[in-house]
């Protein structure tokens, strides 16, 4: 056993990072997560994941969680809308494929995969802020005062990690695109008429080079990004401030000028504004493996979300790197990790060219019919079993 009598440490606990220390776990190493929410019971923003049959499902039935997954999960329709706020289109779930890319909330995984762990396996309140080499350990520092050593570091702590540095030199540039996040509370008293159209489903509007997307939580609140090219510099230019709804609120009115008054009717409900440039990793640089530490997640490739695919390749990135790292197949560690990252970088590769060209189909002048078409080439990519040789 390639990490036996080895401290392994994890840097993030979300998704990948706690779905890593799971698989460890089930192999006997001794793994601790550090993450840097106060506690288990912390909200998580953001909006449902689907995790998807022929790649994140993969990893979940490897640590034995599928099964409860799907028990939380929910096949979720698909609508999409134009301009005028008018159907286009809806698809709902089929008895035979309503298990193929079930959403779940955030929160909700999160219980999954923690329940499944060890007690004491995450420590809360530990946002990592220096780690450095000491002889053959390295010493993680915690903003909290306290530090940890370990033999053997899995670097987990999403898209905006300084720790990666560790491994490469690559950084995520920023892509074109920039996507507002918004969330209603109480959408059947804030914005009734745009609930009443976007029903139970995932709803989608494409029009002048712009993108809604909404989702529906499990407490019924809304989540929603609205997505757009602009210069990486345009919030100093606009001088935008997140935490002021009436900024926000006049800056989307003129973007949104156009469209259907039930879409401002949204924006005007909105509780809390969130900005997110997109960014991407360009997995054209090699990096020099090492063995005793390394990428998974969005630390190692970060994407934007418009194929809907980054938690899944990052649930593969722990299904890989921990089949290598205990079931005796390598010689060393060296061999395990660097086997580990090539294939990685292959459908990770893959998955953030899709990434890409939906982005840019997304903001483009086709067509719904083209849009809806190259959709469907996506989805068929991005649902095929990711298993490299």
């Amino acid at each position: 056993m390639l990490l036996q009598n080895k401290k392994t440490a994890i840097i993030g606990g979300g998704p990948v990072g706690l779905t890593t220390a799971r698989l460890l776990q089930q192999k006997g190493i001794d793994v601790t997560v550090y993450e840097w929410d106060k506690n288990a019971s912390s909200r998580i923003s953001g909006g449902t994941l689907d995790i998807h049959k022929g790649s994140g499902q993969l990893a979940l039935e490897e640590a034995g969680l599928l099964e409860i997954y799907y028990q939380y999960a929910r096949p979720t329709g698909e609508r999409s809308l134009d301009i005028n706020a008018e159907i286009l289109e809806e698809n709902m779930p089929a008895e035979e494929t309503k298990f193929d890319r079930p959403e779940i909330d955030r929160n909700d995984l999160r219980k999954i995969v923690l329940d499944s762990l060890n007690k004491d396996t995450v420590v809360w309140d530990s946002k990592l802020t220096k780690i450095e080499k000491t002889g053959n350990q390295y010493r993680l520092q915690f903003k909290n005062g306290n530090s940890a050593f370990a033999d053997f570091v899995i670097i987990a702590n999403g898209g905006k990690s300084k720790a990666r540095n560790l491994v490469t030199s690559i950084k995520p540039q920023y892509t074109g695109t920039y996507i507002i996040q918004g969330e209603v509370l109480n959408p059947e008293i804030n914005c009734p008429l745009f609930k009443k159209l976007s029903g139970e489903e995932n709803t989608m509007a494409l029009a002048e080079r712009k993108m809604l997307f909404c989702q529906v939580k499990s407490n019924g609140a809304l989540n929603y990004y609205l997505s757009f090219k602009t210069e990486e510099n345009w919030i100093e230019k606009e001088e935008m401030d997140f935490s002021n709804k009436q900024k926000v609120l006049h800056y989307l009115d003129k973007l949104f000028v156009n469209w259907n008054p039930v879409y401002k009717e949204l924006f005007h409900a909105t509780d809390n504004f969130v900005g997110l440039p997109m960014r991407r990793m360009f997995l054209d640089e090699p990096w020099k493996t090492q063995s005793d530490i390394t990428l998974v997640g969005d630390a190692a490739h970060v994407m934007p979300p418009f194929a809907g695919i980054g938690v899944n390749i990052g649930l593969l990135d722990a299904l890989y790197l921990t089949k290598n790292l205990t079931e005796g197949d390598f010689p060393d560690l060296l061999s395990a990790v660097k086997d580990y990252e090539r294939k990685m970088i292959i459908y990770a590769g893959e998955a953030q060219e899709q990434t890409h060209l939906a982005e840019e189909s997304i903001h483009s002048d086709k067509s719904f019919e083209e849009n809806r078409k190259a959709k469907e080439e996506w989805d068929k990519k991005i649902l095929e079993p990711k298993k490299i040789k």
